[in-house]
């Protein structure tokens, strides 16, 4: 496993850590407090599945810079080259809590919306050119409303 991998699953792991205990000690947000489209699979705690972490400094192979995250519960899964099913399978996230840098609008999937998020995945798929960055489909982070409040749509809208 390479140096930046192991930093990589270090910081997710830390991560996990600190999520776990602000769970814990964070009451879960009434099902009514959301608003806008839903994904089908949120739960009603999923406001404490998902953290914005400002100043998280990110860079794609794309040259893109990204200044914060958004660190969130997800099924594991295919990451695709834009937000689309019939798009080239990028990458794969292994893990069920990651980060995602930016959102896209794309293709309707079966969270009842088109809201796609974008980040790197723990294993290159295709085009290793591009290190696994991809876009998620939201119906796969469990998010409590799409697009996630405070993170940026993806600058190439």
């Amino acid at each position: 496993m390479a140096l930046s991998q192991v930093a990589r699953r270090g910081r997710i792991a830390v991560s996990a850590l600190i999520l776990t205990a602000a769970a814990a000690a964070w009451p879960a947000a009434p099902a009514t407090a959301a608003t806008g489209p839903t994904s089908a699979d949120a739960t009603t705690s999923a406001d404490v599945t998902c953290v914005l972490r400002p100043g998280i400094v990110h860079k794609d192979t794309l040259g893109n810079t990204f200044t914060g995250d958004l660190y969130c519960a997800n099924a594991p899964g295919d990451l695709y080259g834009r937000p689309a099913f019939d798009a080239p399978v990028t990458g794969r996230l292994k893990t069920t809590q990651s980060w995602f840098v930016c959102y896209s609008i794309g293709e309707a999937h079966k969270g009842g919306n088109n809201i796609w998020y974008y980040t790197q995945g723990d294993e290159t798929v295709n085009l290793p050119g591009l290190k696994a960055w991809g876009n998620m489909p939201a119906s796969s982070v469990l998010t409590s409303t799409d697009p996630f409040p405070g993170l940026p749509r993806c600058p190439w809208h």
